[in-house]
């Protein structure tokens, strides 16, 4: 059953979207509306825009919108009830449980219970005879007993179907554990251990559940390192590993590691702000969940070329984030965790307060294995030099830099600045390529993967999306509006469907607004709604604009019913005639 109307219009009272999204965004005022840099995706100038007046946000840049229940659920990665759930619980209010019927949410807790119960088993596993193996391979990685309690971490033994068992018992199902990822359907149909044999790392959120485990053979098995799949309650790329403990140190400085290992390391040995992608490269969500933590993050990967290829990969998605990246080159040790071992924490720390920026790195590595005495070589290292600090968009910066290669090369620092501008501008002029693309895409409907039938139906569509506007700031002029254009009038499907429910909920007696809508639109058909607001902001059509965007969907629709009846005579006339070729046989 739905929530109540009572309850959600009052969540809404208490829940205003520009307070909770300067919790998360840095925001300024812009007329009557807010504007700021978007946290759904990277964004040098802010596109990000919310609107007091309707409750609705709107990027122009990602296309991402929607109501505070809609932002909560995209910024936390919840589902429907669960942001509510934060919201009422901000906002002191109850939510009424009884009158709801989320099967979604249900399945989200009792993965969550599963995940729970799995940590505890393969922490009492590891300090058990069974999980002797494990407690060595700790041990030889000079783990203490109480950086292994405070991760949590566990094993899991070598039988197929001892953590099946032990859930089985508590009362869950084969498949309830196969959606949880500890588990996976064997030939037979019974439901085996997906981990056996492995030192377990539980992955903990921000909230403080498990939502994932990774897990590292002791053996020759490969994978080396097996993590979760996606599930309901964990997606690998909007995480990572021990950001609940880094979040917590008030520092401004994240150390960004490969490995589980290496983040373990760090924090025994003093360093509580190290983090770790979850098994993949960096990506921009995270970036922007670090930037919510710190200001500045120090890249600290393997120093092997895999590892140096990671780094150069990661420096510009944070710097693309906002912040300012510098990157430790671990000398006399592969990783961080072995250069502790080797050299102590004083070391390391010395290390980690002594390295360079991230532009530093890149110009030591367009230097690397080139010989500046050859000329031709001298040239390629300038010319690459230069491409990284065109990336660069401070012209301080640049000129900073270009004094120092320019000195290094016994050049002019004149001719160094003039090839930067010239790489700037063919970027630039890229960039604009891009963006142009994109926005002639959208303005024809051609990327509106909400609406795919706009693209064909312009005319219409844009005539559709008018009245939608209208309707969810005037509501009052529903009744005049649905009389003359019932909802099986509109052209597209997707308008048509959200026309209806907009006319249903205000001939009810409802509300409408974005977040009196979330509950029967996904957030992809919220932000398409969104995106029509934002479109009509500062507009306010009269009686006769009404009554011409009614007139264009009315003759767009007798077109499309002639068109209709066209084809259906042109198919009769077809098979009229194969029945005539029939009967001549």
């Amino acid at each position: 059953m739905p929530l109540p109307e009572s309850f959600l219009q009052e969540l809404k009272a208490r829940c205003d979207l520009a307070e909770i999204a300067a919790n998360y965004v840095s925001l300024k005022r812009s007329g009557r509306n807010l504007v700021g840099l978007c946290p759904f995706h990277s964004e040098k100038s802010p596109s990000f825009n919310i609107y007091p007046e309707n409750g609705s946000f709107y990027c122009f840049g990602c296309g991402t919108g929607g109501d505070v229940i809609t932002f909560i659920r995209r910024i936390e990665n919840l589902d429907y009830m669960e942001a509510v759930r934060f919201l009422a619980q901000r906002a002191g209010l109850q939510v009424p449980e009884a009158q709801v019927d989320d099967g979604m949410a249900k399945l989200r807790a009792r993965i969550l219970e599963i995940n729970r119960e799995t940590a505890r088993f393969f922490y009492s596993v590891l300090n058990s005879d069974a999980g002797r193996e494990g407690r060595e391979y700790f041990n030889r990685r000079e783990l203490k007993q109480e950086t292994v309690r405070h991760f949590g971490l566990g094993y899991s033994p070598a039988s197929r179907f001892a953590l099946v068992d032990m859930l089985e018992k508590k009362g869950y199902t084969q498949n309830e554990m196969i959606l949880a990822n500890v588990a996976f359907k064997s030939r037979s149909g019974r439901a085996v251990d997906r981990f056996f044999g492995r030192v377990m790392f539980p992955i903990i959120d921000l909230r403080g559940n498990v939502v994932a485990f990774g897990g590292r053979t002791l053996g020759d098995d490969k994978p080396k390192y097996l993590n979760t799949s996606e599930t309901p309650v964990f997606n690998k790329g909007n995480l990572l590993f021990a950001l609940n403990f880094a979040k917590n140190c008030n520092s401004e400085r994240l150390i960004l590691c490969e490995g589980y290992m290496d983040v373990i390391a760090l924090h025994q040995a003093g360093f509580q702000e190290a983090v770790a992608t979850l098994g993949t490269s960096l990506t921009a969500p995270q970036a922007r969940l670090m930037a919510r933590y710190a200001k500045e993050i120090v890249v600290c990967y393997d120093s092997d070329e895999p590892g140096q290829k990671a780094a150069s990969r990661a420096i510009p998605i944070l710097r693309d984030a906002g912040l300012v990246v510098r990157v430790l080159t671990v000398t006399g040790g592969k990783d961080p965790d072995e250069y502790i071992k080797t050299n102590g924490p004083i070391k390391f720390k010395q290390l980690l307060d002594a390295c360079g920026n991230d532009v530093e790195y890149r110009l030591q590595k367009a230097k690397q294995g080139r010989n500046l005495q050859i000329p031709e070589q001298r040239v390629e290292y300038l010319n690459a030099a230069a491409s990284v600090l065109a990336t660069l968009e401070n012209r301080i910066e640049q000129e900073v830099y270009a004094g120092r290669l320019a000195q290094e090369a016994g050049i002019a620092t004149a001719t160094v600045m003039n090839q930067i501008s010239a790489y700037s501008k063919r970027n630039r002029k890229k960039q604009m390529k891009k963006q142009f693309q994109a926005v002639q895409q959208q303005a024809a409907g051609l990327r509106d993967r909400v609406n795919p039938e706009k693209a064909g139906n312009l005319r219409a569509a844009v005539a559709e999306e008018a009245l939608i506007a209208h309707l969810l700031k005037f509501p009052e002029s529903s009744e005049k509006i649905a009389a003359i254009l019932p909802p099986e009038k509109f052209i597209t499907s997707f308008n048509r469907r959200v026309y209806a429910v907009i006319v249903g909920r205000i001939t009810k007696g409802n509300a409408v607004g974005l977040a009196d809508l979330s509950e029967e639109f996904t957030m992809d058909e919220i932000s398409s709604v969104s995106r029509i607001l934002a479109a009509q902001d500062g507009i306010t059509l009269t009686w006769p604009d009404v009554l011409e965007y009614i007139n264009i969907i009315s003759q767009e629709n007798d077109k499309l019913t002639i068109s209709r009846a066209e084809s259906v005579r042109a198919e009769e006339i077809e098979d009229y005639l194969k029945k005539l070729r029939q009967q001549k046989k």
